[in-house]
């Protein structure tokens, strides 16, 4: 599920973030994609919520890897690059013999309560591994398979746009986006602060009082380009951090 985003609406990066570009230098920029795999057995599909949640922790974990955010990291140039455009996301299924030789490319997986996703260093627009770029986009539908209640207290919350109807797929690549922008307002202390706590967050939708009153708040917001289900320009999560609050 491809979601591109242009730099957060009133974001003010730290030192540690990339400088936003005008849009038009981004496009002509080489253009990259982050792949996520969801692991999508047909006997053990994982709840929905959970899926976003660990979609949004694996894009942390994978911008916090040595490979990624050390000075010789193997994945760092490949991450510079994508950053330095559109920031682009797909979302892939796998199960059995699809998910195992996905597996076996570079990358990470994350588990959450019951979803598994692994993702891979960015990999050009048209360049994908063969491996992945044989998996199905579509068919990322998922169902509750537990209550899912109010976030606990001090918890980062992704906060879903409660007017928008969106696919689990490109729901999971807009928590993404949202943590990433989250990550990127974050000064290293407060980084490591939350990879120590493995990056423990809650995915929610907001009501709509409450959607308004976050869209007032100077938080980070992810504004979609508009390729795919949803408008141009549609508000789709917004990033409570609570180091952003203070």
């Amino acid at each position: 599920m491809t979601s591109p985003f242009d730099a957060p609406a009133a974001a003010p990066a730290p030192a540690a973030a990339p400088a936003p570009a005008a849009p038009e230098d981004r496009d002509a920029r080489p253009q990259y994609v982050l792949p996520l795999v969801v692991r999508l057995e047909k006997a053990t599909p994982p709840g929905r919520t959970d899926a976003l949640e660990t979609s949004a922790r694996a894009v942390l974990t994978l911008l916090a890897d040595p490979r990624t955010a050390g000075p010789d990291g193997e994945w760092a140039e490949r991450v510079a690059a994508w950053e330095d455009a559109r920031i682009r996301k797909v979302v892939r299924r796998a199960r059995g013999g699809e998910w195992r030789r996905a597996a076996e490319l570079p990358g990470i997986t994350v588990h959450g309560r019951e979803a598994e996703v692994r993702v891979f260093p960015p990999v050009p627009l048209d360049g994908w591994p063969k491996e992945l770029a044989k998996l199905q986009v579509s068919g990322t539908d998922l169902e509750e398979t537990a209550e899912v209640g109010a976030p606990e207290p001090g918890l980062p919350v992704l906060w879903l746009n409660p007017e928008l109807d969106m696919s689990a797929g490109k729901t999971m690549a807009q928590t993404g986006h949202a943590a990433q922008i989250a990550w990127w307002r974050l000064d290293e202390a407060q980084r490591k602060e939350w990879a120590e706590a493995g990056f423990a967050l809650a995915v929610r939708t907001a009501t709509p009082e409450r959607w308004a009153d976050l869209l007032r708040s100077g938080l980070p917001v992810v504004q979609d380009a508009g390729f795919t289900e949803i408008a141009p320009g549609s508000c789709t999560v917004i990033a409570e951090h609570p180091a952003l609050l203070r």
